[in-house]
C-alpha cells in the first residue's frame, strides 16, 4: 500500500499580525520540510535613519509598529543617550516605565482575547464572541482602554507617542491625569481576576520542547529595561554585547532574518521573561501564576499567552505603585540641554512580543552615520521553525484540518508582529561600513 502524504499549507495565518505562511511536507509519517514564510518585503528604517538628526530617529522608528511604537521611541532613546552620555532623571526613568507598562497592557489584553482565545472557544474571530460571551468582550475592550489611556496620559498619544524624548519629557503629564489612572488601575483588579478566572479554565495544548530563553535583567525587579542579557542556562551577556549573543542570519524561505546563539535557536517575550523573572512578579502576579498553574521553568510555547496575563497582573500592580510615588513626589521639568557629539549607543527595551534592540552611530554634528534594529519576532522565527518540527510529527496523524489548527495555534501563541521583523540592515551609501560588533573590553561611547 502506497504511503499517504499528507501536506499542511497554510497560507497568511490569521489573527496574527503581517502576513506568514506555515507550510508542511510529509511523506508518510516522515515529515520532510518545515517552514514558517515571511512573505512582507523588507522596510527600510535603518536606511531611512542615515543622515537624519538623532532628535528624529525616536519618531521615525515609532512608525516601525502600531502596538510596540512607543517600546520603539524608547529603545531609540536609550540607544541615543548611551551615544551621546546623557543620564535620564529618576522621574523621567518612572514615567517610561509607566509608558511601557500602558503598551504591555494593551497589547497583551488585544492578544489573548481577541487573538488567541477566539480558538478555545470555538468560534473563528472575536467578532463571533461578541454574540456568545458579551461580557467578556467588553471586558477585554475596558482592559484595552485602559492601556491606551495610559500611553495617552503619559506621552500624548495612545499611539506614536511625541512626549518622551531624548533627556527626558518635552510636556509632562497632567497630575489630575495620573490621579485619574490611579483610580481606574484600582478599579482594574476585579477585570484582573475576571481575567485570570477565565484562562485559567483553558487548557493549554499539550506540547514542550526544552528551550533556551532570552530576557533583560535587572538586579531585584522584574526586567523591562536592562543592560544585562539573562539566558534561562544561567549565563549573562552586557547588552552592549548584544551582537555576541544575538546573532542573524538570512534564509531562503523567509523575508525576515533568523536569529540564535552559537548554540541554537532561542525565545524571548512574556514566556521568556516569566522564566527568566518569576521571582521578581509582584505578588498579584505570583498569585495568577499559581492560579494558571505555571511551574517555575515552563517549555510550553503556547503558555506564552498565559505568561503575558501574568505580566499584565504585575504592570496594573506595578503602575499603581509608579503612579502613586510620581503622585507623592510631584511633577518637575528636568529636561537637560543635549549637545550633539561623535558616539555609538545600544539600548534594549522588552517590549510586549520581547527584546528589542536599537543601536546607532551618531557624527559630531548630531546625525545618525548607521543604525541596526533587531526585533522580538525576528528573534523568535528561528524558534518557531524548531517548535514546528517537532510538533508537526504529533499532530499531522490527526488529519490535515487539526494539524493546520495546532500549528496556527503555536504561531499565535508566539504573538508574531511579523511586519516589524523584516528589516534589512546592509544597505549603505558607498564610503560606510556597518556597524560592527564591540570587542569584549570595548566601551560603547
Amino acid at each position: 500500500m502506497a504511503k499517504k502524504t499528507l501536506d499542511v499549507n497554510v497560507d497568511y495565518v490569521s489573527r496574527v499580525e503581517g502576513h506568514g505562511n506555515i507550510v508542511v511536507e510529509a511523506d508518510g509519517e516522515q515529515v520532510k520540510n518545515v517552514r514558517f514564510e515571511v512573505t512582507e518585503p523588507p522596510r527600510f528604517f535603518e536606511a531611512m535613519l542615515r543622515g537624519r538628526p538623532f532628535e528624529e530617529a525616536p519618531l521615525i522608528t515609532s512608525r516601525i509598529c502600531g502596538i510596540c511604537s512607543n517600546g520603539h521611541v524608547l529603545a531609540s532613546i536609550s540607544a541615543l543617550e548611551n551615544a551621546l552620555g546623557v543620564t535620564p532623571s529618576d522621574q523621567t526613568t518612572l514615567l517610561r516605565q509607566l509608558l511601557l507598562h500602558g503598551e504591555t497592557i494593551q497589547s497583551h489584553v488585544l492578544h489573548a482575547y481577541f487573538l488567541v482565545a477566539p480558538d478555545f472557544f470555538g468560534v473563528d474571530s472575536a467578532i463571533r464572541l461578541v454574540e456568545t460571551k458579551p461580557d467578556v468582550v467588553k471586558r477585554a475592550l475596558r482592559m484595552k482602554k485602559l492601556g491606551n489611556d495610559m500611553c495617552e496620559t503619559i506621552g500624548g498619544r495612545a499611539v506614536h507617542q511625541v512626549a518622551a524624548i531624548v533627556g527626558g519629557f518635552g510636556k509632562l503629564p497632567d497630575p489630575h491625569g495620573l490621579r485619574d489612572l490611579r483610580r481606574r488601575l484600582d478599579e482594574a483588579m476585579d477585570d484582573m481576576d475576571a481575567t485570570v478566572e477565565l484562562f485559567a479554565g483553558l487548557e493549554m495544548p499539550d506540547f514542550e520542547r526544552e528551550t533556551e530563553y532570552l530576557s533583560l535583567k535587572a538586579e531585584g525587579r522584574y526586567a523591562f529595561f536592562g543592560d544585562l542579557i539573562l539566558s534561562s542556562r544561567g549565563d549573562i551577556t552586557p547588552v552592549r554585547h548584544y551582537r555576541e549573543k544575538v546573532k542573524e542570519r538570512v534564509v531562503d524561505h523567509s523575508s525576515a532574518k533568523h536569529v540564535s546563539t552559537d548554540a541554537a535557536s532561542f525565545m524571548v517575550g512574556a514566556l521568556a521573561r516569566y522564566n527568566n523573572g518569576r521571582q521578581n512578579l509582584s505578588d498579584g502576579a505570583k498569585a495568577a501564576a499559581e492560579r494558571l498553574r505555571l511551574d517555575e521553568l515552563v517549555h510550553n510555547p503556547y503558555a506564552n499567552t498565559l505568561a503575558q496575563i501574568v505580566e499584565t497582573v504585575h504592570c496594573v500592580d506595578d503602575s499603581r505603585r509608579l503612579l502613586s510615588q510620581l503622585l507623592d513626589n510631584g511633577l518637575s521639568e528636568d529636561v537637560p540641554l543635549v549637545e550633539a557629539k561623535e558616539g555609538r549607543g545600544i539600548g534594549a527595551v522588552e517590549v510586549p512580543r520581547g527584546t528589542l534592540y536599537h543601536e546607532y552611530g551618531v557624527d559630531r554634528e548630531g546625525r545618525i552615520t548607521e543604525a541596526n534594529l533587531i526585533i522580538p519576532t525576528g528573534q523568535n522565527l528561528a524558534n518557531l521553525e524548531e517548535d514546528m518540527w517537532e510538533l508537526a510529527p504529533r499532530v499531522l496523524p490527526q488529519g490535515t484540518g487539526k494539524a493546520e489548527l495546532a500549528m496556527e495555534m503555536l504561531v499565535r501563541a508566539y504573538d508574531p508582529c511579523i511586519s516589524c521583523s523584516t528589516h534589512l540592515i546592509d544597505v549603505r551609501q558607498a564610503g560606510t561600513a556597518p556597524l560592527r560588533p564591540l570587542r569584549r573590553g570595548e566601551e560603547a561611547l
